[in-house]
């Protein structure tokens, strides 16, 4: 019985999906303006890349062709002249939001067809009686933040206040989410965990997708930093994922990274945790490694997102794309025969756009293996097609929202 390894690099889309002017992203590209920046010197930096963007392996797999099928031009430095030698194409979301969670569930085979609660970009974001309880529930006498914004620039601007006053800070995003980032020795690990947990119950008459505990260390505002003890509370899919019968056909889900908490740990087996791209990398070889017929290895590479997309730093990403693309042949190396390893994404994360968003985008869909062919996939018209396939390998009943492409 085969194997399968899913790996999420997250927020790498490949051009802006026909619905993109509705979220405010036409014309967005992860993949193609990282590499038109590539190309033109703009994303070069000191010690830590030059020149045009590197991915030969992922080109190899169908990467350029991928973005070509996407956005009918060129990729700049994805230039592999043969037929590329795995299963390539893209996929379109059609769940309402391009978030997350939408994202990783619809792979999964259950897209979001409701909409998620999101808070006004306005000073204060969240309503009175939710911050009453937040501030009841972690026994503070007020909050700080209380608006959207972007992680490390509210840590820099209010940490030190938050350890002066022993406030958490509570902020928002254009995603349907509630983040709580507090010290964790002044305020305390576990004491944000149980903020978050007790946060996660008030959230839910706002119909709110996540509420994150984001961690971190240091003393001052340039010494802020925060660390891999992230953990995501999510709400539950709205049907079972692949995942979900998976495990009830007796199968081990290796969820490596975020995966457990975006599916609100169920579904997940084995949680596998590493801070870093490199790490997870690590993490997902030894899942790959113990894993036996019939399981499933299910990674989610944060960095590309939380460290780059959304910082907007185009230097780093291209640099991190090409370092995962180094090791992919550790990955491939480690597959057994009847094994099928798929590199797709949840959202993009323009690093060239406006704002720090994700982006409405496609995502690519690449697949290989021992035996496998390359061919065409074409245009997938969900992501659930994505999850489906991997269904279909495993030799599991295929859910109702996708198609298998093999």
């Amino acid at each position: 019985m085969p194997r399968a390894i899913l790996c999420v690099l997250d927020s790498f889309g490949v051009g802006g999906a026909a619905d993109a002017a509705a979220f405010g992203d036409a014309g967005s590209d992860t993949l193609g303006h990282i590499a038109e920046r590539c190309a033109a010197g703009a994303g070069d930096r000191d010690g830590l890349r030059q020149g045009p963007l590197n991915v030969p392996n992922m080109d190899r797999l169908g990467l350029g062709a991928a973005g070509r099928l996407s956005t009918g031009k060129d990729i700049p430095g994805l230039s592999f002249s043969g037929d590329p030698e795995g299963l390539w194409g893209y996929a379109e979301e059609v769940s309402k939001g391009k978030d997350t969670p939408s994202g990783h569930w619809e792979i999964a085979g259950v897209p979001v067809l409701f909409d998620w609660g999101y808070f006004p970009d306005t000073v204060p974001s969240f309503p009175g009686e939710l911050v009453e309880g937040i501030c009841e529930k972690g026994g503070v006498d007020g909050i700080l933040g209380n608006k959207h914004a972007s992680g490390t620039v509210i840590i820099a601007e209010l940490g030190e206040e938050h350890i002066r006053t022993g406030k958490p800070i509570v902020y928002t995003s254009a995603d349907s989410v509630i983040q709580i980032a507090a010290h964790e020795q002044h305020f305390g690990l576990d004491r944000l965990y149980g903020l978050c947990e007790a946060t996660r119950e008030l959230a839910d008459p706002y119909n709110i997708g996540r509420v994150i505990a984001r961690p971190f260390v240091g003393e001052t505002a340039d010494t802020f930093e925060r660390t891999a003890n992230r953990r995501d509370y999510s709400v539950l899919p709205p049907e079972p994922t692949l995942l979900d019968r998976l495990t009830n056909e007796g199968r081990t889900v290796y969820g490596i990274g975020k995966i457990s908490d975006i599916f609100a740990h169920q579904g997940v087996s084995k949680v596998l945790k590493g801070a870093g791209n490199d790490r997870l990398f690590d993490k997902t070889l030894e899942a790959m490694d113990a894993a036996q017929d019939g399981d499933l290895v299910f990674t989610n590479f944060v960095d590309f997102d939380m460290l780059f997309g959304h910082r907007r730093d185009v230097p780093g990403y291209a640099a991190a794309l090409e370092a995962f693309d180094r090791r992919l042949p550790e990955m491939i190396s480690a597959m057994k025969d009847g094994d099928i390893l798929v590199l797709t994404a949840d959202h993009g994360c323009d690093p060239t756009w406006r704002g720090t968003d994700h982006t409405r985008e496609h995502v690519p869909v690449l697949a290989t293996g021992p035996g496998f062919r390359g061919k065409c996939i074409g245009a997938r018209k969900t992501y659930a097609d994505i999850g489906e396939s991997v269904a279909h390998h495993l030799g599991i009943a295929l859910g109702s929202h996708g198609t298998s492409f093999l």
